[in-house]
């Protein structure tokens, strides 16, 4: 069979169709999350709590479309890939999906019993649900541009040296704090047009002003960090584009300062760390004017900026090894077979726009801001 696109061109579509499910994800679960994660900071009674819910209640479920298309891409792409980060971030994963759990359990037996202290225990799951994710994802990140503890032995196999407190190091915890303040930014965005002015509203701004001030410093603090610390790898040899996925045949060494040569090669992606500037700014530009769709579409520019600076900084490293460069997995060396990436292009082109439209689709069915009015008289709020 003849393939139109060569081996080289559908391993960089497929490296940015993956970054584009993250950031998918990001901008609609992120919300979710970042609005969970606000629960009991801006609801001061069970109406304005339920107001923040029934916000989100109706599209985490179609959310998770993107976390599902993400994970099954990474498994069917980028093999080695998968099988390294899940396997030695086994536990790390295991307390963001327990998390996730939490979520559905606490939307459905909320308001199943009036008691008080019932209802603050499932509103406390839901900030869990919100907040652990939002740090563990970010934490993750900061783990892939310092390096996994991971090597690959002659016959491919994986040993990963780390343990689930190596992952908390200095940088991740930054690079986790500015996931979650760019979460809790994002949920404050989107409050800001799906609920009514009032007390609910007024604390999300104020609590969104201090997210978008966090991720403007922490963004820049930690891309201060990658310039001047220890960080960086790159590939030691001509490298063939097109030549089979094999770790092992591609040389990689650490090299501190790696991580900023992109933008000396290729101008235009400095747009990714601008945008990851710019897009706080605008939110809280956003918030003072009290401009609902200026606040969301900052909180939305920052999230994409940021998750894509992260991946153009890296490229072509997808996750490369702290303890054994050369068994640093990249776009070149860590896909699926050309066929394979081929055949699922065709998959994804055929369904990724039924996707895109359904969730538009959906978004359209559920416009419209909430009210105390529609909490206390709609029976089939949560």
């Amino acid at each position: 069979m003849e393939i139109p696109l060569d081996y080289e061109t559908l391993r960089v579509i497929w490296w940015g169709l993956m970054g584009t499910l993250l950031i998918g994800f990001a901008l609609t679960d992120g919300y979710d999350l970042g609005v969970a994660s606000l629960m009991p900071f801006i609801g001061r009674t069970d109406e304005e709590r339920r107001m923040a819910i029934n916000a989100i209640a109706p599209h985490w479920e179609g959310h998770q479309v993107w976390f599902i298309l993400g994970g099954g891409a990474i498994f069917a792409a980028w093999p080695f890939v998968y099988a390294v980060s899940f396997s030695g971030f086994y536990l790390a994963m295991f307390l963001v999906l327990a998390a996730l759990i939490l979520r559905p359990v606490a939307f459905k037996y909320r308001s199943k019993h009036a008691d008080t202290g019932w209802r603050a225990r499932w509103d406390w799951a839901l900030f869990i649900g919100g907040f652990v994710p939002a740090l563990v994802f970010g934490v993750a990140v900061g783990n892939v541009l310092q390096g996994a503890p991971f090597r690959l032995d002659s016959d491919l196999r994986s040993f990963y040296e780390g343990s689930l407190l190596d992952l908390f190091s200095p940088f991740a915890l930054l690079t986790g704090l500015l996931s979650v303040a760019m979460i809790v930014m994002h949920g404050a965005g989107f409050l800001a047009v799906k609920i009514e002015d009032g007390p609910v509203l007024d604390r999300a701004r104020k609590i969104g002003s201090v997210a978008a001030m966090l991720s403007v410093a922490l963004f820049a603090a930690g891309g201060f960090w990658v310039a001047s610390g220890a960080m960086g790898f790159r590939l030691d040899a001509v490298v063939d584009t097109g030549g089979p996925s094999n770790p092992l045949f591609v040389k990689s060494v650490a090299a501190p300062g790696a991580w900023l040569e992109n933008y000396g090669r290729h101008g235009w992606m400095l747009v990714a760390p601008v945008l990851g500037l710019a897009g706080p700014l605008i939110a809280l530009l956003g918030i003072r004017r009290r401009s609902h769709v200026l606040n969301l579409a900052g909180s939305s520019l920052a999230t994409v900026g940021i998750i894509a600076t992260v991946g153009l900084s890296m490229f072509p490293y997808i996750l490369p090894s702290s303890i054994d460069p050369q068994s640093s997995l990249t776009v070149w060396n860590a896909s699926s077979s050309h066929l394979t990436l081929w055949i699922m292009l065709v998959v994804t082109v055929i369904f990724l726009p039924i996707v895109l439209a359904y969730t538009a689709w959906v978004m359209k069915v559920l416009f419209g801001r909430i009210t105390l009015r529609d909490v206390r008289t709609n029976p089939d709020f949560y």
